[in-house]
């Protein structure tokens, strides 16, 4: 699943920008991005729709397949609800490995009310999120499994779950598309999915099965998420059967060692010890105590830590009476802190110090060591002293770990002892490792004997050697960055150039071409500007020698799209390959926009005068004859030729307006290129690709420094991915000028959230 983090940062931005964005991409471009054509697949599978049921008729056939799982805690209370279906009659039922943990006690309910204790886990799929589970029960009613792979955009589909435990809720919606998430092909769904849902059934209106929804979204409320039910067949070829017998001891912590309260989920996993889930304690604590009798004061208790998000909080307990009282020293926030809790509320809860520290390293493993005397506690982060403590008035007792909200936190190395050695290397060793290693070959294996000479100290040369090599990452990567900053600027530059000078001087091809290369620092623009030239030419050499204008323009429509076999991309529509020009030109394949600017500088090279029209969710062009009417073509369809009547109709089809008079006036140059770059940014967002986006608003706002609703929408991504000072210059400007259409109290919110972050 995307991380916390990528959630809240997408959740700023979508609040921040919900009211902007359309005004914000209609500037120059009556839509976000050239529409879709609206006709269906060609290889539609006939006979589809006379199957199809309605909404009413699959609730009532499907539900009987879905069941409610349970998951219980190890204090035998339900701590999950979940959703899964039949796909066997013998009692196999398909749901997310999430829904069912690892090492937990799982019931099932069918549908007749009836409950069944899981008897093995069938097969589970990490990497899939999927899981088949086996009751003992005969005569289910199954689900069909459908083929994933033929589900289209827009297609209707009904999820069937357990939403906030309301059995066997039914929503309709349809497939957005498919997404790569973390490595995991998604289905995109317009579905208000909510928890309980996972685990269900995604159906076509058919009643197969094609996907199993796994996860909603935190930025809108009507998306939704689902495995492709394809990924299901090679677990049900080949499971890896566990009797629950053996599965309630996978990743089980060893209660002659461990304690755990208060709920989430301790596991253990290769030496560590994992937590995550929300606690049932106050603030979402959860504590696992050590169960070890303990030396007499002074002593020491040390841990490390690595949290996956850095507003998360955990760490060492100690004192802990076993319930609700005890001590905790932790990382919260990027600040360590150091807390006393007499009970199960917010009113018995005192943070006694909080500090932040240079010696705490975010987002890495860190050493976090309390001292343990009879009038005081020292608490260490890396063997640096942090905070003192004379706050000893809780009685002795457990040591342990604590985490608190929904915080996921990794911990090894735990120990307990009169004094813990310190997890720092020597000083001096480090020098004399760094030495040696000073001038490592950059090519080829280690040499024997350097490896010999760390391996008297090997731990201390592992710590050394990572180190430098994570500080050589770092570089690596800054300087990677730096060379793209470098790049970017430097094609921003030449489109701003080229875009400044007088419309009939602007050469719109390497314009276009300028695009492209903001993503391929490797393409050869001129190579691509020659390939255009020949083109002409070669078109030129075919023209009667009496030929006039019109029969010119038929000339270029059949040596373009019949010859060389340029069409419009109707089944590939989304791909960013069609909005880069020099891949246009490769595959012969493009939007309507791409397409057209081809065809405006293939006309100009032939002394045609062509230009482009920005209809809304549409893109075609304008051949204007010295002598005579002038002619739409639709370059998108072939170079077909369009009537005002057509117009109206494609206009009313993309966009659901009706055409307008301005619609159908010439589009600069310049409003050219910025309806190709706001493409690219509609499909950056789509992808969740926020760097895209900030390269694509940056190269808009170079080309047109007064894009009012462009600058909004760069200082928001700009907040979102650190750069707060090039956020506090947009919206300083923003402020200055007033410009019309934006939302000053949203500038002023995000003035207020910049001042909070970074001091100015």
């Amino acid at each position: 699943m995307p991380s916390a983090r990528m959630l809240r940062r997408l959740f700023w931005i979508h609040w921040l920008l919900l009211a902007t964005l359309p005004a914000a991409w209609s500037a120059e471009a009556p839509s976000v991005r050239d529409e879709k054509p609206a006709t269906p697949p060609a290889d539609a599978p006939a006979g589809d729709m006379a199957a199809e049921k309605s909404i009413e008729e699959l609730a009532e056939s499907a539900r009987k397949s879905v069941v409610v799982i349970s998951i219980t805690g190890r204090d035998g209370k339900q701590q999950g609800l979940g959703t899964g279906f039949v796909i066997a009659p013998d009692g196999l039922i398909a749901t997310n490995l999430h829904v069912i943990g690892e090492g937990r006690s799982i019931s099932v309910q069918t549908a007749d009310g009836k409950q069944h204790a899981v008897t093995s886990i069938h097969a589970t799929q990490r990497a899939s999120d999927l899981a088949l589970i086996r009751i003992d029960a005969k005569d289910l009613p199954p689900l069909e499994l459908g083929d994933s792979d033929t589900l289209r955009q827009g297609q209707a589909v009904v999820a069937i779950g357990n939403p906030h435990g309301l059995q066997y809720s039914v929503v309709s919606g349809v497939v957005s598309g498919t997404r790569e998430i973390e490595g995991r092909s998604m289905i995109q769904l317009a579905i208000p999915i909510e928890a309980g849902n996972s685990g269900g059934p995604l159906l076509d209106m058919q009643g197969r099965v094609h996907g199993i929804i796994t996860m909603k979204s935190l930025v809108t409320r009507n998306l939704g998420f689902a495995v492709a039910s394809n990924a299901l067949r090679p677990l049900i070829e080949r499971p890896n059967p566990i009797p629950m017998d053996r599965w309630l001891t996978i990743g089980a912590l060893d209660p002659n060692e461990w304690t755990t309260l208060f709920g989430a989920r301790w596991r253990q996993r290769a030496g560590r010890i994992l937590v995550d889930g929300l606690g049932r304690g106050f603030g979402g604590r959860s504590l696992c105590l050590w169960e070890a009798a303990l030396p007499e004061l002074p002593f020491e208790v040390a841990v490390q830590l690595k949290l996956e998000e850095e507003d998360g909080a955990a760490g060492l307990v100690y004192h802990s009476d076993g319930g609700e009282r005890h001590y905790g020293f932790y990382p919260s926030g990027g600040k360590l802190r150091l807390s006393r809790f007499d009970g199960a509320d917010v009113f018995s809860w005192q943070v006694l110090e909080e500090k932040p520290s240079e010696h705490y390293r975010p987002g890495e493993w860190n050493t976090l060591k309390v001292r343990l005397e009879k009038d005081r506690v020292l608490c260490y982060v890396n063997d640096q002293l942090v905070i003192e403590s004379h706050n000893t008035s809780l009685p002795s007792g457990k040591v342990g770990l604590a985490k608190f909200r929904d915080t996921r936190a990794e911990f090894k190395n735990f120990q307990v002892a009169k004094e813990i050695s310190s997890s720092q290397p020597d000083p001096k060793r480090v020098a004399a490792i760094e030495a040696l290693v000073e001038k490592v070959p950059l090519s080829g294996s280690p040499r024997e004997e350097l490896v010999s000479s760390l391996l008297p100290h090997s731990g201390e040369s592992l710590i050394v050697l990572r180190e430098r090599a994570k500080r050589l990452e770092q570089e690596a990567a800054q300087l990677r960055q730096l060379a793209l900053a470098v790049h970017h600027q430097r094609v921003r530059n030449e489109l701003s150039q080229i875009l400044s000078a007088a419309e009939e001087d602007v050469n719109l091809l390497r314009a276009a071409l300028l695009i492209a290369l903001i993503d391929n620092d490797e393409l050869d623009v001129e190579a691509y500007e020659k390939q255009v030239d020949r083109m002409a030419r070669e078109i030129a050499a075919t023209f009667p020698a009496d030929a006039d204008e019109a029969a010119k323009i038929d000339v270029l429509n059949k040596a373009l799209f019949e010859e060389r076999g340029f069409h419009g991309s109707h089944g590939d529509y989304d791909n960013r390959s069609n909005s880069y020009l020099n891949e246009v030109l490769d595959d012969r394949e493009g939007l309507p926009i791409t397409l057209s600017v081809l065809y405006i500088e293939l006309a100009r090279r032939l002394d045609l005068n062509v230009v482009g029209i920005g209809l809304p969710g549409h893109f075609v062009v304008q051949h204007r004859p010295e002598k005579g009417e002038p002619q739409w073509i639709d370059v998108f369809e072939g170079g077909v030729k369009m009537s005002r009547e057509d117009a109206e109709r494609k206009v009313l089809g993309t966009s659901g307006r009706p055409l307008r008079e301005e619609h159908l006036m010439p589009v600069s140059k310049r409003q050219i290129i910025t309806r190709m770059l706001h493409n690219l940014m509609g499909l950056a967002q789509e992808s969740e690709d926020i760097p895209g986006m900030l390269r694509y608003v940056e190269t808009i706002v170079a080309v047109n420094p007064e894009a009012a609703q462009e600058r909004w929408f760069r200082a928001v991504l700009r907040f979102q991915t650190g750069e707060h000072h090039g956020a506090a210059d947009d919206v300083d400007w923003l402020l200055e000028r007033n410009p019309e259409g934006i939302d000053l109290g949203r500038v002023r919110e995000l003035s207020r959230l910049l001042n909070r972050t970074e001091p100015r």
